[in-house]
C-alpha cells in the first residue's frame, strides 16, 4: 500500500521505526548483468526500457555513495538536498544529494558518502547517523550510486563549496514521500526522447536520479 495522508508530520521515532523495516543493511549488489544487458533495481532506464540495450555497450559503472540525510525539525522531518553550480561538466545546476565517487582511500561507501558531504557541504560527522541503504541506483552516465540514508542532528553549520555548490536546502519529508506529487516527465536525451521522475517543489525542481531515489525511498519505507 502508499503511504495515507497525515494530518501531522511523520515524527523521527515512526521514521527509524520505518528505517528498521525497509532499508538495507548493506549496499545492493549490481544491478546490470553485461551478459545478457538486463538491469533491475532502481535506474535510469526504470521509465526507458527500449534504452537498457546501451547499458551492454557501456563501460562497467563506477561506484558512488550519496547521503539521504534526513533533519529533524520543529515543524517535521526534512531532506537535506544540494543544488550544483551551472559551471560543472556534468550535472551543471541540478538538484542532487550530498555525494560523489567512491574513492580507493574510502572504507566504505559510508564513509564515500561522509566524506563528500563534508567536502560539498561542510557537514561534519559527528551530526550524522546512518540507518542503512536504499536500493542502489544505476545511472545513465555510468555510475552505480549506494544511497546511505541517515539521521543528520540538528546544531550543524553547513559551508558549501562554492566551486561544485550552489545552495544546500531542506525539502520537507512529507512532501517528497507523498506520490501524489510524484510525476514523470520527459526530454530529449542522446536523440531520444527519455522518460523520468520529478518532484516539483516550490521553485525547485527535483528530478533524475534525485528523484528517483527519492522515489525508491518512498516504496521501501511506504509500500510494503
Amino acid at each position: 500500500m502508499t503511504s495515507p495522508p497525515r494530518a501531522t508530520p511523520l515524527t523521527e521515532p515512526e521514521f527509524r521505526s520505518l528505517a528498521r523495516r525497509g532499508l538495507l543493511a548493506e549496499p545492493s549488489e549490481a544491478i546490470f548483468d553485461p551478459r545478457t544487458g538486463r538491469s533491475w533495481g532502481a535506474s535510469d532506464f526504470d521509465l526507458n526500457p527500449e534504452l537498457v540495450a546501451d547499458l551492454a555497450v557501456m563501460e562497467p559503472p563506477r561506484p558512488a555513495a550519496v547521503l539521504v540525510g534526513i533533519v529533524p525539525r520543529a515543524e517535521g522531518l526534512a531532506v537535506l538536498l544540494t543544488q550544483r553550480t551551472e559551471h560543472l561538466a556534468k550535472h551543471a545546476g541540478q538538484i542532487a544529494f550530498p555525494g560523489g565517487k567512491v574513492d580507493a582511500g574510502d572504507a566504505s561507501p559510508v564513509a564515500a558518502a561522509l566524506r563528500e558531504a563534508s567536502e560539498e557541504i561542510g557537514l561534519e560527522a559527528r551530526f550524522v547517523e546512518p540507518l542503512g541503504f536504499l536500493d542502489a541506483y544505476r545511472t545513465g552516465t555510468g555510475f552505480h550510486i549506494m544511497p546511505v540514508v541517515a539521521i543528520i542532528t540538528p546544531g550543524f553549520v553547513l559551508r558549501p563549496n562554492v566551486a561544485e555548490v550552489a545552495d544546500a536546502f531542506e525539502v520537507p519529508l512529507g512532501f517528497v514521500m507523498d506520490p501524489s506529487n510524484h510525476r514523470r516527465h520527459t526530454r530529449p536525451w542522446r536523440g531520444r526522447e527519455r522518460a523520468y521522475y520529478a518532484i516539483p517543489y516550490q521553485e525547485r525542481y527535483i528530478w533524475g536520479v534525485t528523484a528517483g531515489i527519492l522515489k525508491n525511498m518512498h516504496e521501501r519505507l511506504f509500500a510494503r
